[in-house]
């Protein structure tokens, strides 16, 4: 039977060797069954969330002059603030307003790809407005940091494979003989308006249906508001509410090709609320990996190769449901533009933010576009995907 709630999980068993051997067992559950988990006791002091919270929640209530100084559109790198509906995702306009931080890193040289441009220092809203807000966010995404690739490890070996069998993708020894300091993790605070505050006729899209590009994915719903939603095995949406003290947990689609399909990416989307009920408030934290990592290696290298039992236990989770039902297909793969995920990351952030493509990358936006035009000329009764790689959108938001 297909599932119909999110699973809980307590980190804190995992550190337990009485109780680790169950954590794996229920974490296994969660990767072949359902993609999406709760997880509590990670670690992070509660005062530390509720000043996340309120740091995050205040970004959006200083004048809209400073949030404009600070403007994605003003650097190469993808990062700071986008106005409400800026980013399109499957086709349609999203209605939220956000500010786009990463893990920081210097400004690339002359020499380095152009998808280093990626890599770079914050925009980060003036001190004087908010004088706590870029110590709490530094703080806050090292030690996510930290935690996201602890867990990755426990994946591993929930799927039998050794702990540190994702390691090579992280910051250590380069792809092709480069020092590899390219991991960036990211992370946005979100603002969801409520339907009543957008006004007629703008839907209720906060974002459209996609599964998430790489490894995993760890949410703070920073407010009461239900809206994350998860489409299980039969295409029921599944409510994902808020609970006090977890994180949402979601799988990407690099971790199901890494796996062999093993770990599920599941399909989600954020509905706005309702009129009347005020903003909802989220701040997704999103686990990097090199950009220099290549898709020949993530194919036909990997982790190497998931065992055969591990395998059968997946396929028995897909015939006992009768197969898949999925709005967004898999489309994790080589054979586009992008050889790098580096560049495929770049191309899919020109798609989703335009506006900042027609400044800094003309020339991969209209590759983008072209690419655009001919997948509607095929008129595909298929929704567009939502992949890594440079045919689609690579989708950053809970």
């Amino acid at each position: 039977m297909s599932f119909t709630s999110i699973p809980i999980l307590d980190l804190a068993q995992a550190s337990d060797p009485a109780t680790k051997p169950q954590f794996l067992a229920e974490l296994r559950h969660a990767l072949m069954e359902v993609g999406f988990l709760y997880l509590k006791n990670v670690g992070i002091p509660d005062e530390l969330f509720k000043q996340v919270i309120r740091e995050g929640k205040a970004f959006f209530d200083i004048p809209e002059e400073e949030k404009l100084k600070i403007e994605m559109k003003n650097a190469p790198s993808f990062l700071g603030y986008s106005r409400l509906s800026a980013e399109i995702t499957a086709g349609g306009i999203d209605h939220r307003e956000q500010i786009d931080l990463s893990t920081e890193h210097p400004l690339p040289g002359p020499d380095a790809p152009l998808y280093d441009n990626l890599l770079a220092p914050n925009q980060w809203p003036s001190s004087s407005i908010l004088p706590n807000f870029r110590e709490t966010f530094t703080e806050y995404m090292n030690r996510m940091g930290e935690i996201s690739i602890s867990f990755t490890s426990l994946i591993a070996e929930a799927i039998d494979l050794p702990p540190d069998a994702f390691n090579k993708y992280f910051d250590g020894p380069g792809f092709g003989g480069r020092q590899n300091q390219t991991q960036q993790h990211k992370l946005k605070i979100v603002k969801y308006p409520d339907v009543g505050t957008l006004g007629s006729g703008k839907g209720n899209q906060g974002v459209g249906p996609h599964k998430d590009s790489m490894l995993s994915s760890y949410l703070l719903q920073a407010s009461q508001h239900r809206g994350l939603q998860v489409q299980n095995m039969k295409g029921e949406w599944i409510d994902c509410p808020p609970i006090d003290g977890t994180l949402v947990v979601a799988i990407g689609q690099g971790l199901e090709a890494l796996t062999q399909g093993v770990c599920v990416s599941t399909t989600h989307r954020v509905l706005s609320p309702e009129a009347g009920k005020g903003a909802r408030y989220s701040i997704p934290f999103f686990q990097g990996v090199s950009g220099d990592a290549e898709f020949e290696d993530l194919e036909n290298v990997g982790v190497g190769q998931v065992k055969e039992e591990i395998k059968e236990l997946r396929r028995r989770v897909l015939e006992k449901n009768g197969g898949r039902l999925d709005d967004v297909e898999f489309t994790f793969r080589k054979g586009g533009v992008a050889k790098t995920l580096g560049e495929a990351t770049l191309r899919n952030r020109v798609k989703s933010h335009q506006d900042v493509g027609e400044i800094w990358y003309p020339d991969i936006l209209e590759s983008v576009r072209a690419e655009q035009a001919a997948l509607a000329r095929k008129k595909s009764p298929v929704v567009e995907a939502v992949p890594i790689v440079g045919e689609g959108t690579a989708v950053e938001a809970h």
